[in-house]
């Protein structure tokens, strides 16, 4: 068993999330120019249509997981697993529908010191410090996250239809850069309760730069779908250089 030294303390490989609640909103987003915010990475935008790639906004609260409990918010984008050769927009959609796209974990503002130097150091998750308003526990899911006074993202989730099925276990890649170095972690999620819908998302920007480049991708606008996990259990591998 791996183990990584954080802050004096021990973390051993996988790293266990036992108890959190999230809530996520997705975007069609240009892929010109979301490519052109994650060319740094080395990584490919997938597409799920000509032209469109998928933008996700998610507020996670941790509750009981090996790195403590924290807040903690996500601006993602679907990516082209670098393992495959996809190049194409039909073998996106393929590779979306059969569960095989990456995550690229592009901004991760979190609200606590321990998971901010475990997320760098295990992983080369990009966290920083902010701070955080969150009610996970409305019907209308509702969170802000702002940073040295300045709004980044200001984000609710209307209550979707509860999704038969939820429960089921789903892996992926998430992908991640930090020091000039993309790596990639197995991401394994068990959710239940899941509830989903179109649309469903109210999205306020701040003046933070994060709020600039999520305008640059012509946000703030209707959102393709939202949904909330008021139980999410994940386990997360080492970090593998890409």
């Amino acid at each position: 068993m791996n183990s990584h030294q954080v802050l004096g303390k021990q973390v051993d490989m996988p790293v266990e999330i036992r108890q959190a609640s999230a809530f996520t909103a997705m975007y069609s987003v240009p892929t010109g120019a979301a490519q052109e915010l994650i060319d740094y990475t080395g990584l490919e935008i997938l597409q799920f249509r000509p032209g469109r790639g998928i933008c996700a906004l998610v507020f996670v609260d941790y509750v009981d997981g090996d790195l403590g409990p924290y807040n903690e918010f996500g601006v993602t984008f679907l990516v082209r697993d670098h393992r495959t050769d996809s190049t194409s927009v039909a073998q996106d959609v393929k590779a979306l529908a059969k569960g095989r796209a990456g995550a690229l974990i592009h901004r991760l503002p979190v609200d606590g010191e321990f998971t901010l130097a475990a997320g760098r150091g295990i992983w080369g998750f990009p966290k920083v410090l902010a701070d955080f308003d969150v009610d996970h526990v409305s019907s209308v899911k509702r969170a802000s996250v702002s940073q040295d006074g300045r709004l980044i993202a200001q984000l609710s989730v209307a209550k979707g239809i509860s999704l038969p099925g939820s429960g089921a276990g789903a892996s992926l890649a998430a992908y991640s850069h930090l020091d000039g170095i993309t790596r990639f972690t197995t991401w394994d999620m068990n959710p239940s309760g899941v509830r989903s819908r179109p649309g469903g998302a109210e999205l306020k920007l701040g003046t933070h730069p994060i709020a600039e480049e999520l305008r640059s991708l012509g946000l703030p606008k209707r959102a393709l779908v939202t949904s909330s996990i008021p139980n999410l259990r994940m386990t997360f591998g080492d970090a593998q250089r890409v």
